[in-house]
């Protein structure tokens, strides 16, 4: 049987990959573990290092969620969501319950996700938000590590965003979830 393919900009065929063939190929050595990259709809998706400034937004986050955490939930970072059999993204913080493993998390289990964006802004809010309002994830924030801007996407339904909020820096980001979690961005 043929291999999935998909048609590039350029006209030519590319091949289109599963998330089981990607863990084969990992565990084979033909990719290596520490390669950063996305798995979009079969197409692998390299992602590029990350800034100062981007690690200190996620670091502040990381370290104020963990804090703040129930007991019942867990703080997952830059863990693969498997979001389909050709899809999964590796967003910088996420939120799930305790007790699952990694690779039954669906984006429906995930109550929250976080981007933190510095050069990658366009994508994460764009094909990237789409892919997770398809797949179901309750809520999104991208963060625009430039401007500390949150952009608050939640209801999901039929593959879109039911709303965006924007949130500027100086605003207090808080989630229901995580009650004693509280930040502002502009002091980061």
């Amino acid at each position: 049987m043929p291999s999935p393919v998909t048609r590039a900009a350029e006209g030519f065929d590319r091949r289109l990959f599963t998330v089981d063939e990607i863990l084969r190929m990992q565990e084979a050595g033909i990719i290596a573990e520490d390669e950063n990259f996305e798995l979009v709809e079969g197409e692998i998706v390299p992602m590029q290092a990350k800034s100062h400034f981007h690690e200190l937004v996620k670091s502040t986050l990381t370290l104020k969620l963990a804090r703040a955490l129930p007991d019942d939930l867990w703080l997952g970072i830059e863990s693969s969501l498997y979001l389909s059999e050709r899809t999964f993204l590796e967003p910088d913080l996420s939120i799930y319950p305790r007790g699952m493993k990694l690779e039954s998390v669906k984006a429906p289990d995930v109550l929250l996700a976080i981007e933190v964006s510095a050069s990658t802004l366009a994508y994460d809010r764009g094909l990237k938000a789409q892919l997770y309002a398809k797949y179901g994830l309750q809520e999104l924030w991208v963060i625009d590590v430039a401007t500390r801007r949150t952009f608050v996407h939640t209801n999901a339904s039929a593959g879109k965003w039911g709303s965006i909020v924007t949130r500027e820096g100086e605003e207090e980001l808080t989630f229901a979830a995580v009650p004693d979690f509280r930040v502002r961005l502009s002091d980061v």
